[in-house]
């Protein structure tokens, strides 16, 4: 007799476990044979990471670690914490926890190991965590664009162009204007140049109805191939409108001199303090109002929303360019509030980046900030390990905060939902 056999298909929960564990088990074996320096050519002393910056007033004592021991204990770690993963059937709070064991500790070999293969100076993670800080700020301001257009319905793919505009009218504007009165002149052309920006996007997706992506990809080409045209023809030639105006950064009185936090979160420029206010603004008036109520209803079932008497094209609308004017902010941080002065392509992609925060942090501002925080460290981390001039090409440390993009989205986010209703045209009958 012939035995038919049958095709067993393993779960997506079991596959998404053996996946995980085998990552973190790959993690542990670099954290030993490569970042130990017993198998490669790191230095066996230790690492020292300093928790002042030069100059504060309170200066906190630098930590030293032995860097082979605490490497080889965390890689043996990481491996443990990975055959657990795959093996044992966990709790969402034990994933999520194994997860964080995981990255931490390969994040803090990989520390111990540039530190000490450096042997001039010492890691500054005060500065790290401050610069962090400082590249989240336009992720951040970009998920909450994002995250107040999908609230109500509409994708907003086209925040890269929004901060890109954003931050040339920032830039002109405060050169044409001078002195103190023109950054806060640039900072709010640029807010309004993105929410002039949302507004075209409001129109052809509300109105027209044009397929929202397509419209986002539109959008940002548009913005991209404008600001360089403009650049060319106004900023080349007239230095005086890119002279380069910033906001120095600004320490709250006795915040800023708390030791370790005061640095990185109250030692900054003006805008940071803008996106702290937009965030608890809006994570309130989302979960705690009954305005962001009534946008969560047109997100989810507009059609439930129009029958109780909720404008659903108007709450759109409103969204969508309130949503602009948050990523102009964003981009206006580009120019005035870090350099001071434009130049093509600054935005780097970090319109995409935020869109890409928002779906991680699950359509929350709160998450979304921590996400961003997140991919504001790859990018933070990697300027610091060339730095510390390690060996590794700083083209590949350059491509840590996208490289960390697509592991986010595609592999740690699980399964999220998006508003019901998310892009997709409301038609009234």
């Amino acid at each position: 007799m012939t035995a038919l056999t049958v095709p067993v298909r393993l779960p997506r929960a079991d596959v998404r476990a053996y996946l995980a564990g085998g990552s973190f088990i790959v993690l542990g074996l670099i954290d030993i044979f490569v970042f130990t320096g017993l198998f490669s050519t790191g230095h066996h002393g230790d690492a020292v990471f300093a928790l002042s910056l030069p100059g504060s007033g309170i200066q906190v004592p630098s930590v030293h670690v032995p860097a082979p021991p605490t490497v080889l204990a965390l890689g043996v770690l990481t491996i443990v914490v990975g055959f657990a993963r795959a093996i044992v059937d966990l709790s969402r709070l034990a994933k999520r926890f194994a997860i964080g064991i995981a990255l931490i500790g390969s994040l803090f070999a990989l520390l111990c190991w540039a530190d000490a293969s450096n042997p001039v100076g010492s890691m500054n993670l005060i500065d790290l965590l401050q610069g962090t800080v400082f590249a989240a700020i336009p992720l951040v301001l970009g998920a909450l664009s994002g995250l107040m257009c999908e609230r109500s319905g509409v994708i907003n793919i086209a925040i890269e162009g929004q901060l890109l505009t954003g931050a040339f009218a920032a830039a002109m504007v405060s050169s044409a204007v001078g002195a103190t009165v023109g950054l806060w002149s640039g900072l709010v052309a640029g807010c309004l140049t993105g929410g002039l920006v949302g507004a075209l996007l409001a129109v052809f997706a509300i109105r027209y109805l044009v397929d929202q992506i397509i419209l986002g990809v539109v959008i940002n080409l548009l913005a991209i191939g404008f600001t360089n045209y403009l650049y060319d023809r106004v900023m080349v030639p007239y230095a005086n409108f890119n002279t380069g105006n910033f906001f120095t950064p600004y320490k709250i009185p006795l915040l800023g001199d708390i030791p370790i936090i005061g640095p990185i979160f109250f030692d900054s420029s003006v805008i940071l303090y803008v996106a702290y206010i937009l965030l608890i603004v809006i994570q309130v008036a989302l979960f705690r109002t009954r305005w962001g109520l009534r946008v969560r209803a047109v997100g989810e079932h507009p059609a439930a929303a129009d029958t109780v008497g909720i404008k659903v094209l108007w709450t759109r609308y409103r969204n969508v360019i309130l949503g602009g004017m948050v990523a102009g902010i964003g981009g206006a941080y580009l120019t005035v509030g870090s350099t001071g002065q434009f130049s093509t392509g600054i935005s780097s992609g970090f319109g995409y980046i935020g869109l890409a925060c928002m779906i991680f942090g699950r359509w929350r501002p709160l998450g979304a900030t921590a996400a961003a925080l997140l991919f504001g460290f790859c990018r933070q981390l990697g300027q610091e390990l060339q730095l510390l001039t390690v060996p590794i090409s700083p083209y590949l440390l350059a491509m840590l905060p996208y490289v960390a993009t697509i592991i986010a989205v595609a592999g740690l986010v699980g399964k999220v939902r998006a508003p019901a209703a998310d892009g997709k045209p409301y038609i009234k009958a």
